[in-house]
């Protein structure tokens, strides 16, 4: 009967930790969801339901124009770095034990756990030196440093699991090393390198000290834009702009969820009995 009670009451501890865990992460968020309906030119008064702030994010150029320059920022600098991270990785993983390897690790490494603001202080300095003229493509360059490490982490430990005679098998049936690779390894590995293009994308996105640094005029990002305004007051159209951003990314992880889910059905189904 004791035994019992106490595991009764460590259910409901475990249920209100987790309620009280996901309160703590998601409630702001559904709170920013619901004043970006409100009526109200005021974002702490509710003023009823409304849409009108949609319709004015649709006409802030100025704001529209910071979320595309974001998002070509953004894919443009996951891309570069999942393939200079994937090649970092393979040389870690499948090089052979080459002279300043621990160096080049350790660079490779080192923005895990550098602070941004010395990342960004030295690529202006960088970008000073050389008189490059800051915009684009040095916001490009610095999140593509910054996001580069991680892709190396996410495809190195992938690789690290990859059975390596299946590829040796390939090419002692005459295929090319190269051909065994694309062929045999980069299936394998293919989900590591999507997730690391992914997370890639998403830390570009939510940058915002490497980009106060190295940003020109007409070049601010989603990030900077918010801040900007929001140091003057939140207006409501930031509410409406990450709600969009919210209801993008929720699309996102339900959609690879039934993609997932989907695999897997046919995994089993594909399975001999």
């Amino acid at each position: 009967m004791a035994a019992s009670r106490k595991i009764v009451s460590l259910t409901r501890f475990n249920a209100v930790s987790l309620a009280l865990g996901f309160a703590f992460l998601y409630l702001p968020i559904v709170i920013l969801v619901i004043y970006s309906f409100n009526a109200s030119r005021l974002v702490n008064v509710w003023g009823g339901w409304s849409t009108r702030w949609y319709a004015e994010l649709w006409n802030d150029q100025a704001m529209l124009a910071a979320a595309w320059m974001s998002l070509r920022v953004g894919v443009v600098s996951a891309t570069a770095a999942t393939i200079l991270g994937t090649l970092a990785a393979l040389a870690l993983s499948r090089g052979e034990r080459f002279k300043g390897r621990t160096l080049f690790s350790g660079m490779l490494y080192a923005p895990l756990v550098m602070p941004e603001v010395i990342t960004g202080l030295s690529l202006l300095l960088l970008f000073v030196a050389t008189q490059t003229e800051r915009g684009f493509w040095t916001v490009t360059i610095a999140h593509t440093t910054l996001t580069m490490c991680f892709v190396a982490v996410v495809v190195q430990s992938r690789l690290g699991a990859v059975d390596r005679s299946l590829e040796e098998a390939a090419m002692d049936l005459g295929c090319p090393p190269a051909k065994a690779f694309v062929c045999v390894t980069l299936p394998i590995i293919l989900p590591a390198i999507v997730a690391g293009w992914l997370l890639a994308f998403t830390l570009s996105l939510d940058d915002l000290v490497i980009a106060s640094f190295t940003t020109g005029p007409g070049s601010a990002t989603l990030p900077i834009r918010i801040y900007s305004e929001v140091r003057l007051g939140v207006k409501p159209q930031i509410n409406a702009i990450c709600t969009l951003i919210v209801a993008a990314i929720a699309v996102v992880i339900v959609t690879a969820s039934l993609a997932a889910k989907l695999s897997s059905v046919k995994a089993e189904n594909a399975a001999p009995l």
